[in-house]
């Protein structure tokens, strides 16, 4: 029998990381330790992960055709991956599917059961603005969409940019709206403030956050305010708490603040993570530290403002360039759990946090899509139609 919570986590950016090195399994070989990484099959196993969302990112300056073949060739990696580790990985489409991964977990003794495998998504650039790519990524397996990156879309607004639309446009709403008819989560990681609140009032499904954590804690844009968390209650919607520093600490958020202003100056695009990342490496000021005790104060106050039955977590490994104390690599999570455990959190409440929560919102997703299926027709409206 398996000892502690099944992990659950919303965002792990392998699949990129490893596009890095040509999707090279035998150059990297992820059944073995990759000190390099923050993620391979052995610390996956150490940190009680059993099942992963694996992120298909393409970054935003892939546009058009281009980001949606970059989009493909990472859907394409992951199935490499799942293939080329079969006692290890195993594809998980469906929510029923999950379970049993979870249930095998469960009765199997430790490092036995097979970690599942599911795909999401990051960034609605990713679809070209095209509900029949849409279809076709959800056809090859991707059960969750965030529906900007850092840039906005031609029909939604980032966190990250300056705001053009208002949140989302008529052609964002019938993104959602086909996303509900499918069964694929919306995401609303990376999405302005207006964007959330406008994809919570369309949605006819629970919604997520892949990767965000709580901006009453630490002020950035990334997180999600309070008013936001309390609609997410109300749709029945997952915040899976990120570990991403710069999203925690508001320690590193003042820092990154100055860095910011500092790389602007110097013409650099901060919405550019690789320019961004190498004015960094050029900084003179060092970046203070994140802790686990950061990311227990967004757990709880996730918590608090939506309520145990809205709180997950979503680490976005292999996609940062540094991690809390605690949690460096994907070993962290027990670590975590520990510390919510001596503040007080229950068995169950960990379940919750760790996996019941995800699987819940995930068939409740199913539910909608299959009501939605029976009476309506796959959307053939385009941008050009719905945003003239």
């Amino acid at each position: 029998m398996t000892s502690g919570p099944a992990v659950i986590d919303g965002h792990n950016d392998l699949p990129w990381a490893m596009r890095q090195v040509g999707y090279d399994f035998d150059a990297v070989d992820i059944s073995q330790p990759q000190p390099q990484l923050h993620t391979d099959l052995p610390r996956l196993r150490a940190g009680g992960v059993a099942a992963q969302f694996w992120s298909v990112f393409v970054p935003c300056t892939l546009t058009g055709a281009a980001a949606v073949t970059a989009t493909l060739e990472q859907i394409d990696a992951v199935y490499d991956m799942i293939e080329r580790y079969p006692a290890d990985l195993a594809l998980v489409t469906h929510p029923d599917g999950l379970d049993r991964v979870l249930a095998e977990r469960a009765a199997m003794a430790p490092g036995a059961s097979m970690i599942g495998s599911l795909l999401g998504a990051e960034g609605g650039h990713s679809i070209d603005s095209s509900l029949g790519v849409l279809r076709n990524l959800y056809r090859l397996g991707v059960r969750y969409l965030t529906l900007t990156h850092n840039e906005n879309t031609a029909w939604a607004d980032s966190a990250t940019d300056t705001p053009a639309h208002g949140g989302l446009t008529a052609f964002g709403r019938e993104v959602v709206a086909e996303m509900n008819r499918l069964g694929m989560l919306v995401d609303l990681s990376h999405v302005a403030a207006t964007t959330m609140r406008q994809a919570l009032v369309a949605t006819r499904a629970p919604v997520i956050f892949s990767h965000s954590s709580a901006r009453a804690v630490c002020d950035h844009p990334r997180n999600v305010p309070d008013d936001v968390l309390r609609m997410l209650a109300a749709n029945g919607g997952l915040c899976m708490v990120t570990f991403v520093p710069h999203f925690v600490s508001p320690a590193v958020r003042a820092w990154d603040l100055d860095l910011a202003a500092a790389a602007e100056a110097t013409g650099v695009d901060v919405r550019d993570l690789a320019a961004r990342e190498a004015f960094a490496d050029t900084y003179p000021v060092p970046m203070p530290t994140a802790t686990l005790a950061d990311v227990v104060a967004h757990v709880e106050h996730v918590r608090a403002v939506a309520g145990i039955d809205h709180v997950g977590l979503g680490g976005d490994y292999d996609g940062v360039a540094s991690l809390p104390e605690g949690l460096e690599d994907v070993t962290g999570y027990p670590r975590l759990l520990a510390a919510l455990a001596e503040r007080g959190w229950s068995h169950a409440d960990l379940d919750k946090l760790t996996h019941a929560n995800l699987s819940r919102v995930f068939h409740a997703a199913e539910r909608v899509a299959v009501r939605l299926r029976a009476t309506r027709r796959p959307s053939i409206a385009t941008l050009a139609q719905l945003d003239a």
